[in-house]
């Protein structure tokens, strides 16, 4: 390991100074180096078209699909599943059998080149989305830890590629109100500024029975500042700066026996996030050098009635301020046969927590001093008020440093690119759990009346630290046959998630050494729950793209892939938890699968998109000491999503220049297990989707329907307490949207 990582330090400045691209966006597939930007900053140095498999949306598209979030990507990408539920704060993603609900995401995101890490700030809405790029399988070797299920990249559009005034403006189902604005302009020949507005709201789909109030409420908007600027031929410069605001009802969660959702305390997502992210780009006469620094700031809370129930158990609220710092510098050069892409990240993630579970009168009476009363009935307890806290507060620091390298050799039409990546990792935390309340032993007289017996005061503050440094070294290597209409390929990679603590497990660690002062010993320890491993894959993958008949503008992409998956994080209720949830490793996964993409452009006017994915993910040894899951299904991934889409433009039905077009689509997924055990699952189902547009040189009217079928079906599923609870998906939609170019 030592003379690696002395090699790697010693290769840095020779990577430094060789190759690369640079500049204001991250599509694989367009090569040109344009006069003012450089496209395509990881793009292989040569210009070719990504090897793995990629799904590439373009800004007509998403708009075709209504496509304004990296939710709306869900199963248009096969084996890729984005589903939603709960609030903007849950975004997990599942592909070819990896994912998580909470904590470390398996996909990673990027934005106008900046790069999101957490995963809680992945659902936002997007103005202008010009392309989008999905990439399937372990994206180690160039983006580093989260993205071993793939690498989803976003780019609005640039100043320097667009100009005027665009206006847009939606009115949909549950009042759902959407508006943007966004002005492109050109100070100078070689000097690009937009600004972007973008508002939504929708009073929400989802009632609370017991209040008779609807849910799923919000209100959010953004401000997005782009510059685009080349002051000199050789060098260029971009920035983009967001601001957004969130502020959502959420959690529409219904019981399983009742069908109803019915609790008593409000539940809420509020989060306010700024980013900044510029990209310097100087080409050189053979190499390109870039560096991307970004700077982010979340604010969020979530508010929680954390039972879900008409009764008061009690409530959770997540109050979290957060920075992170990137900067990723690399270069990029070819030179005969062989081109190389190499460079160095850092990043540094600053965290401060408060995290308090808030016990009330039925959670006092049920959870405590029930289970205290039934080991010693002669002197039982009564809690000296109804309402305590068990409070948590936190400070993490998440920083690392990589190195890494990728060459390619072109021989004829053989193709060989290998990498590698040098991840050091170091994550802490600082904690302090505490609580101030008491109790009064009663003692039960012949008579069966009461007596005060005894009062004890309780003043628990239990504080520490814990740390972990973690090493990854990940390697690549990819050979392909490139032969007129065919593609063949075959590539190894291994990818990895990190490792971090269960922030959510302190109230429960606290409320056992609760019950332990009352003589009731505590199920578990700190340390055996709080922390858990890094998740580690080694994903082989056998593909194909090709153009079958390039007279027919058919084009199809195959894969067949197989992951084998170490430590595989899951989110699980251990044994005896009353309010938190636990990311805990299973001991190994294994996942095969297929894809396939077939995109027909049959005419001018007429096109047809298919996507397919199926995917097989078990459990190869997972025993929680109170079940062997051996050969289950690994939940949440669904195993199999399809996509289609059959796009005409009535060209022949123009009239005084506005053409009709019809779009119809379908997405399917399932069947999804909700749980280890596999005894609760969603089937099958699919979504059906209408729209009908006209279009017009300088606007376009659309109207839509998702879900025509009103289809029932649901998102989530979760056990709390014994009790199951579920979030169906939203019901049929309709709306009217209309866009303006000036």
């Amino acid at each position: 390991m030592k003379k690696l990582v002395l090699a790697l330090l010693c290769a840095c400045p020779v990577l430094m100074a060789n190759a690369a691209e640079a500049a204001a966006d991250s599509a694989r597939r367009e090569h040109t180096l344009r006069p003012l930007e450089v496209m395509g900053l990881k793009l292989n140095p040569r210009g070719a078209a990504a090897v793995e498999a990629v799904t590439e949306i373009s800004g007509a598209e998403a708009r075709r699909l209504g496509i304004d979030a990296a939710k709306g990507v869900s199963m248009v990408a096969p084996n890729f599943y984005m589903p939603d539920y709960g609030s903007r704060m849950t975004s997990s993603i599942y592909v070819r059998g990896l994912g998580a609900r909470i904590d470390q995401p398996v996909v990673g995101l990027t934005v106008d080149n900046i790069p999101y890490l957490n995963k809680d700030s992945y659902d936002f809405d997007l103005a202008d989305i010009e392309h989008i790029e999905v990439l399937r399988g372990a994206q180690a070797v160039l983006n580093g830890r989260n993205t071993m299920g793939g690498q989803i990249n976003i780019r609005t559009l640039s100043p320097l590629r667009a100009k005027g005034l665009r206006l847009a403006a939606e009115y949909g189902s549950g009042n759902t109100v959407a508006a943007s604005a966004a002005y492109y302009g050109r100070p100078g020949e070689n000097l690009g500024l937009s600004l972007a507005a973008q508002y939504r709201h929708t009073d929400g789909f989802f009632r609370n029975a017991y209040t008779g109030e609807r849910l799923d409420t919000e209100n959010s908007g953004s401000l997005r500042w782009k510059t685009a600027w080349q002051p000199a031929p050789r060098l260029s410069l971009s920035n983009t700066a967001v601001l957004g605001i969130t502020r959502q009802g959420g959690y529409p969660y219904a019981s399983l026996t009742t069908g109803e959702i019915a609790y008593n305390d409000t539940c809420s997502y509020r989060r306010t996030n700024f980013a900044d992210g510029l990209t310097v780009a100087w080409a050189g006469k053979r190499v390109v050098v870039t560096s991307v620094t970004s700077v982010q700031y979340l604010d969020d809370c979530m508010r929680l009635d954390q039972d879900f129930l008409a009764a008061d158990y009690f409530t959770l609220t997540q109050d979290r301020r957060e920075w992170t710092f990137t900067e990723d510098l690399f270069t990029r050069g070819a030179r005969g046969a062989y081109s190389w892409l190499g460079g160095a990240f850092g990043f540094y993630k600053s965290t401060s927590m408060s995290a308090p579970v808030n016990f009330k009168d039925t959670g006092i009476a049920k959870l405590i001093e029930q289970h205290r009363n039934e080991m010693n009935p002669q002197y039982p307890i009564r809690w000296d008020s109804r309402n305590f806290t068990l409070g948590s507060d936190f400070s993490l620091a998440n920083g690392g440093f990589a190195l890494y390298h990728e060459s390619t050799y072109t021989a004829g039409a053989w193709n060989f690119e290998a990498g590698l990546r040098l991840d050091i990792e170091r994550t802490s935390l600082s904690y302090n759990s505490h609580t101030s309340t008491g109790y009064t032993t009663m003692e039960v007289l012949p008579d069966g009346s009461e007596i005060p017996y005894a009062h004890r005061d309780i003043e628990i503050a239990d504080g520490g630290e814990l740390a972990h440094t973690y090493i990854e070294v990940l390697p690549k290597f990819t050979v392909s046959y490139e032969s007129g209409r065919l593609k063949p390929y075959f590539t190894f990679s291994k990818g990895y998630k990190a490792g971090g603590y269960n922030t959510q497990m302190f109230s429960d660690v606290l409320q056992q050494r609760l019950m332990a002062e009352m003589g009731m010993s505590a199920l578990y320890k700190l340390e055996d729950i709080v922390a858990y491993e890094p998740e580690r894959s080694f994903n082989y993958e056998l593909g194909l793209h090709s153009r079958l008949l390039p007279e027919a503008n058919l084009s199809l992409d195959a894969a067949l892939f197989y992951i084998d998956c170490r430590n595989q994080q899951l989110t699980t209720f251990p044994a005896g938890t009353t309010t938190g949830r636990i990311m805990t490793n299973a001991g190994r996964t294994r996942s095969f699968g297929a894809e396939l993409t077939a995109d027909w452009q049959a005419t001018a006017d007429l096109g047809v998109n298919v996507s397919y994915g199926y995917t097989n993910a078990t459990f190869r040894r997972y025993n929680d000491g109170r079940a062997d899951y051996r050969g289950k299904q690994v939940p949440y991934a669904p195993s199999h999503t399809l996509f289609g889409e059959l796009h005409y433009r009535a060209t022949p039905l123009t009239f005084k220049g506005i053409t009709p077009s019809v779009t119809a689509t379908a997405r399917c997924a399932g069947k999804i297990y909700w749980n280890e055990a596999n005894t609760a699952s969603q089937p099958f189902y699919c979504l059906p989707g209408l729209s009908l547009a006209f279009e017009a040189s300088a606007w376009t009217l659309r109207l839509w329907v998702t879900n025509l079928t009103d289809t029932r079906y649901d998102t989530f599923y979760f056990l709390s307490m014994g009790n199951e609870f579920v979030q169906h998906g939203a019901p049929r939609r309709f709306g009217l949207s209309l866009r303006v170019r000036l």
